[in-house]
């Protein structure tokens, strides 16, 4: 089966994952697959190249490395668990009773999820589908749903009408998982619209708390979301290195090793 298409967004974002896949796409083909014009293909890989994702090479583009994809959330399930648990035990101590917090979409912000239905009054906006339903149930909880287009790859929900519910609210804390972390580039994700939406969290929170294992700095993702100049705290495993941990400290990044 042919995989979706309905935008430019969609369709480079699908390019990303066949490079990922196969290692390189050859430009006839991905004509072919997303049923548009060879130019129109080119176009898309000039894009992709100029943004670091791929390599071009002749009749197509291979996959270059350090880069971060866009994989579905089943697939990053399985990779890091063990940090990740740990990194969402830390994260749920930092939860207060009473606290209005954001969960961003992904497999760490569940780890966190899991660790605090015991907490009383505390007021919760997702905009992962699957966060929210692992939140149900709970009494002493008040769960809100961002709204918007889903993405089902990720369960996470996206787009204007997310944005615009976000823009309505001011929370104590913000719990920001990211695909990649660059020094000079800063915090990224390969989705473009998942971008916006975090950027927006990183606007409506008092405290932002970036929860991601150590294998996701010193990668580029397609689309930047902020610089470390809007963070308060990073939760990581001890992989990350020193060169990072310094960078870090010297701005007043607090760094909790887990």
């Amino acid at each position: 089966m042919d995989p979706p298409a309905h935008n430019t967004v969609d369709r480079r974002d699908e390019i990303i994952r066949l490079i990922q896949e196969n290692g390189k796409v050859r430009v006839e083909e991905l004509s072919a697959t997303f049923k548009v014009s060879s130019v129109t293909i080119r176009n898309d890989l000039s894009y992709l190249e100029k943004k670091g994702v791929i390599d071009r090479v002749y009749g197509g583009a291979l996959a270059r490395v350090a880069v971060a994809y866009d994989s579905a959330l089943t697939e990053k399930a399985k990779l890091h668990m063990d940090e990740k648990r740990r990194i969402g035990a830390k994260a749920a101590e930092m939860i207060c009773d009473g606290d209005s917090i954001v969960l961003d979409s992904g497999t760490t912000t569940l780890e966190i999820a899991k660790r605090i239905k015991d907490r009383r009054d505390l007021t919760i906006m997702t905009n992962a589908v699957n966060i929210a339903t692992e939140l149900a149930g709970s009494p002493q909880l008040s769960v809100m749903l961002t709204g918007g287009r889903l993405r089902e790859n990720s369960f996470s929900l996206l787009g204007p009408q997310a944005e615009a519910v976000l823009k309505e609210f001011y929370f104590d804390k913000l719990f920001l998982g990211v695909d990649g972390f660059d020094l000079e580039f800063g915090l990224t994700t390969p989705n473009q619209l998942e971008a916006h939406l975090n950027a927006v969290m990183l606007t409506i929170s008092k405290e932002v708390i970036v929860v991601t294992d150590s294998s996701k700095f010193g990668r580029r993702g397609l689309c930047r979301i902020g610089g470390p100049e809007n963070l308060n705290r990073i939760i990581t495993d001890t992989g990350i290195s020193q060169e990072y941990r310094d960078s870090f400290r010297d701005t007043g990044i607090e760094v909790i090793l887990v």
